[in-house]
């Protein structure tokens, strides 16, 4: 588990310590510096790493009992966002659920119009298609 560690270790920081350097080093310099640095005892061992958390949490101003009275009312209200891409599917099944103007006979007529004029987008070709 160790020598992974400095493996990986060895291998992270390689780069960074070839960008500093003017000459270039070889990968048995880098191994023979790593070892030192094992010996000398100035590795970091690995989950020990600086924190790179936030600086400072600030402690909130409510307390849990007020957290959620207001969230109930807030859902009570029809006020929270819908957690997810749920928001989408409500939009699109609110706009599906709307009554149509015309037949679906009408609708399979239009479309062989704009066939035979040319005015249809060829399949995978339109603005929403995947890219390659």
């Amino acid at each position: 588990m160790y020598k992974l560690t400095l493996a990986a270790f060895a291998v992270a920081f390689a780069p960074i310590a070839l960008a500093q350097n003017a000459d270039p080093t070889t990968r048995a310099e880098v191994k023979a510096e790593t070892k030192a640095l094992e010996k000398a005892g100035k590795l970091t061992p690995a989950g020990e790493g600086p924190d790179i958390g936030p600086e400072k949490v600030t402690p909130s101003t409510k307390t849990r009992a007020q957290r959620k009275a207001e969230t109930r009312l807030a859902e009570k209200n029809h006020e929270l966002a819908p957690a997810g891409p749920a928001a989408l599917y409500k939009a699109d099944a609110a706009l599906r659920a709307q009554p149509t103007t015309r037949s679906r006979a009408e609708r399979k007529a239009e479309t062989r119009l704009e066939e035979k004029e040319g005015k249809l987008t060829p399949a995978g070709e339109g603005s929403d298609a995947p890219r390659h």
